[in-house]
């Protein structure tokens, strides 16, 4: 469930398709440029109900990376 959140909030963020999101790095494409981030950041925040640290959104520069630091930091299990 969590995973299909955090999928769809990528593709909507940045609309691409699944396979293209799975794959994201930060400004691999335009639309992940530091105002994207932001708006993806803040769609993460509220779909999980969370407040990322400052250091957790620097640190959070793929999509695979962002997994990670859900994970380990704010116990959101994939």
């Amino acid at each position: 469930m969590n995973a299909e959140k955090y999928l769809n909030i990528f593709k909507e963020s940045f609309d691409v398709d699944e396979a293209t999101a799975k794959g994201l790095k930060y400004q691999d494409i335009p639309a992940w440029d530091s105002v994207g981030h932001m708006s993806l950041i803040a769609a993460l925040e509220d779909t999980f109900d969370i407040m990322m640290d400052t250091d957790d959104i620097i640190d959070f520069n793929s999509f695979e990376k962002g997994k990670e630091i859900l994970a380990k930091n704010y116990g959101i299990e994939f």
